[in-house]
Parts: C-alpha cells; structure tokens; sequence
C-alpha cells in the first residue's frame, strides 16, 4: 500500500465533499446568523473550514511550529461573498495539496507544536495533527455548515451517501 497516495486521495474526496457543502451555502446566505448565543457565526465559520483546509494544512505539513506571541491579536478571515469564499477555498486546498505531495514522508513522526502566548497547545507527531487537526477538524467544521444550513431551511448535500435532501 502506497500509504501517501491513500492520504493524497483521503484528502482529495473530504475536501471535494467540503466544497460541495460551501457550495450549498446560497449567495444571499446571512453571514452573521449564529444558531446559539455560544456558536461562530455563519460567516467566521466558513473562514475557518477554508483555513482548516489550507492554512493549517500548510502550516502542518511545511513548519515544525506555529507561534503567536503574547497579545497576539488574531485577525480571522470572514469571507465577504459566497464567492470570495470559495475561490479562497480552492486556492487554499491546491496549496494544501501540493505540500502534500511534496512532503517527505519520513517527517511524519516529527512533531508539530502550536504555541500561543507562550504555551503549547499542540506538540504532536505531524501525521497526529495532519489526522485530528486538518482532516478531521475539518470534517467537524463541514457537519456544523450542515447544522447551520438545515436551520435556516436550505438544502444540504450528502457527504457519504445522499443527504435527507436526496442530493
């Protein structure tokens, strides 16, 4: 088994599938709806899923850390547009890919700290993080989009099989 072919393809299908649900998101969509006081809005959340799927990825897969100085004052990405959205996203994801399959193989047991204000929150093997905090973080983040479109009554795609929308 080619072990970083079956990454590339794991990769390749989530964030296909990833798209299709940001694609779901209708151009007119209320960037700002929250569905509980506590939840990101809509708009800061579909930031993040694009950077789960780039920035991160990239981070993880071409640095050994990622550090934010004390009082650092992170500044995420809200998308103005559906469309803005989506181009950062593809951007992102064709960066992400190519740092994978650029990415030596022998480095997955190296490990990948994220340090904020001086304390680490992560300090785990590279592929630990690549698992957890891209793949599955952003499988995470593309249920929530889900969650968020089905409350305000639009039609979700299936993500392994077909939606209760039939899509």
């Amino acid at each position: 088994m080619d072990f970083k072919q079956k990454l590339i393809a794991e990769f390749d299908r989530e964030t296909a599938t990833t798209r299709k649900m940001l694609e779901a998101v209708p151009a007119d969509a209320d960037f700002n709806y929250k569905p509980h006081e506590k939840s990101m809005p809509l708009g800061r959340l579909l930031g993040h899923l694009s950077d789960t799927a780039g920035d991160w990825a990239i981070h993880t897969l071409t640095t050994d850390k990622l550090e934010f100085p004390e009082g650092h004052k992170f500044e995420p990405y809200i998308p103005a547009s559906k469309d803005a959205m989506l181009a950062r996203y593809d951007k992102q994801v064709a960066e992400a890919k190519a740092a994978l399959v650029a990415f030596d193989s022998s480095k997955w047991d190296d490990h990948w700290k994220f340090v904020a204000g001086g304390q680490a929150w992560i300090d785990e093997p590279k592929y630990d993080v690549w698992r957890t905090w891209v793949v599955n973080h952003m499988i995470h983040h593309r249920a929530q989009v889900g969650v968020y479109l089905r409350l305000l009554d639009h039609k979700i795609p299936g993500s392994y099989g077909p939606s209760a929308d039939g899509m």
